[in-house]
C-alpha cells in the first residue's frame, strides 16, 4: 500500500500509548489512509515466565549481555568497530562511550571517551574507523544541531579522543537523529521534528545539506504525544534492492522508498512496509531479506520482511516475547563483525526504560549480543 504526498493526516491521529500494547487491527490513521489494514495481535507483551503470543511463529534469539550501563542512561545509537569493539552514544548525559569487544562467558566494562554540550544521537561510520556524530538540542525552543567527525585511525583504548566539527546543521533543522551511509561521502540523516531526511555531501571543502525527500509519514504530532515522540527516526539503505527504509515512531509506521542508484535520488512514492509499532532503529538482512526492527517502547525485537507483501499483520518477535528484563528500551542496533556472523550475530542497546519506565523502575542499560535462529520455508507468520 502507497502513501501519496497530497494525502492529508486525519485530526484526531492519537492512539493511547499503553506500554506494549499491540493491537489487533487498526486503520493507516498515521499517514491518512483511511483503508483498514490487519496489526500486531492484540495481547499486550507477556508478563516474566508466561507463553509468547499465539501468532509469534518467529524463531527465538538468545539474548546474553556484553556490558552493563547506569540505570537511566538512554544508550541512543552505536557501531560495531572492525575489531568488534563498540562505540554508543547516550542521549541524555551527552557522552560517547567505548566498549571492547565481547568476552566470552563475561560481560565487559564500558569506557566513557568524550562529552560534548549537547545530547549525542546518531552515529556512523564514514570511512574505516572515521566516524560521524550527531549532537542537537532536539527538545530545546532555540534548535541547534552539528556533525562531528572522530578519526580512531590508530587510535589506543585509554587515549583521549577529541571529536572534530565537521558541518553545522542549516537552521530549518529540528532533530536530526538516524543516518546511515548512502554512497562515499554521502549521508541521509533522518529529521525527527521537521519530518524529512536530509542529504549530506561531506567531500570536498564545504559539506553541504539538502533535503533529500519530506513526506507526511515522517511527521510527528506536536503537543499530542508526552515526551515528544520522533517522526522520521531510523533510515537505512539496502544496496542491492536500492530502497531507503525509514521508521516513523509516533505514527507507528515502517516504509521504504526507492532509490535511482544513478542520482541517488528518490525514485518513487514511499510505501508501508509494515504498521502498527513505535519502531525506533533497526538492521537489515539483504541475505534474509530480513529486518529486525527495536521497537523501544514495547520493549521487543521484532522481525520484518523488506517485502511488504510477505507482512502477514500479526507481529513476528525475537527477543522480548515472552517480556525480558535484558529488553527493556532496545533502541539501535549493528551487526557482528566478525567473519561469517552477519545475519547471525547483532548487537543491540537498550535504555533500561529510561524512556518508558516499568512500573517496578528503571533497569540498567545495556548492550546486547543476540544471536539470530535462520528459518527454513515461509517468512515467519505468513499465513497465520
Amino acid at each position: 500500500m502507497k502513501i501519496t504526498s497530497t494525502q492529508r493526516e486525519p485530526e484526531d491521529a492519537t492512539l493511547s500509548l499503553r506500554r506494549r500494547t499491540l493491537f489487533a487491527a487498526a486503520p493507516l490513521w498515521a499517514a491518512g489512509v483511511t483503508a483498514a489494514v490487519p496489526l500486531a495481535a492484540c495481547a499486550a507483551t507477556s508478563p516474566a515466565g508466561t507463553a509468547r503470543q499465539t501468532h509469534n511463529r518467529a524463531p527465538q534469539a538468545r539474548v546474553t549481555t556484553v556490558a552493563n550501563f547506569p540505570p537511566r542512561y538512554f544508550l541512543e545509537s552505536m557501531v560495531v568497530r572492525s575489531d568488534e569493539s563498540f562505540l554508543i552514544t547516550v542521549l541524555n548525559t551527552r557522552e560517547l562511550w567505548y566498549v571492547p569487544p565481547p568476552a566470552a562467558g563475561a560481560t565487559v566494562e564500558p569506557v566513557r571517551l568524550h562529552t560534548l554540550g549537547q545530547p549525542l544521537l546518531g552515529i556512523e561510520e564514514v570511512e574505516r574507523d572515521v566516524f560521524c556524530v550527531i549532537s542537537a538540542n532536539a527538545y530545546s525552543s532555540q534548535s541547534e544541531a552539528k556533525l562531528h567527525r572522530l578519526d580512531l585511525r590508530g587510535w589506543q583504548p585509554g587515549s583521549p579522543v577529541q571529536p572534530t566539527l565537521a558541518f553545522g546543521f542549516p537552521p530549518a533543522t529540528r532533530a536530526p537523529n538516524g543516518m546511515c551511509l548512502l554512497a562515499p561521502g554521502v549521508l541521509l540523516v533522518a529529521d525527527s521534528f521537521a519530518g524529512l531526511i536530509w542529504r549530506l555531501d561531506l567531500q570536498g571543502r564545504s559539506p553541504a545539506a539538502t533535503v533529500w525527500l519530506e513526506h507526511g509519514s515522517m511527521k510527528h504530532f506536536p503537543g499530542k504525544m508526552k515526551p515528544e515522540q520522533p517522526g522520521v527516526n531510523g533510515v537505512r539503505y539496502a544496496a542491492r534492492s536500492h530502497h531507503v527504509y525509514y521508521t516513523a515512531t509516533a505514527k507507528k509506521l515502517l516504509m521504504r522508498v526507492p532509490v535511482d542508484p544513478a542520482t541517488l535520488r528518490p525514485a518513487g512514492e514511499p510505501e508501508v512496509v509494515v504498521a502498527g509499532r513505535m519502531g525506533d532503529d533497526f538492521i537489515l538482512d539483504e541475505d534474509a531479506n530480513a529486518i529486525y526492527l527495536t521497537t523501544h517502547r514495547q520493549n521487543t525485537i521484532d522481525l520484518v520482511s523488506m517485502d511488504p507483501g510477505d507482512n502477514s499483520g500479526f507481529t513476528q518477535i525475537v527477543a522480548g516475547d515472552p517480556f525480558d528484563l535484558n529488553v527493556v528500551g532496545p533502541s539501535s542496533g549493528a551487526w557482528s563483525r566478525v567473519q561469517g556472523a552477519a545475519g547471525r550475530v547483532a548487537y543491540f542497546i537498550t535504555d533500561g526504560g529510561t524512556a518508558s519506565p516499568l512500573p517496578s523502575g528503571f533497569e540498567p542499560a545495556k548492550l546486547l549480543r543476540v544471536e539470530l535462529t535462520p528459518w527454513s520455508g515461509p517468512f515467519p507468520g505468513m499465513g497465520s
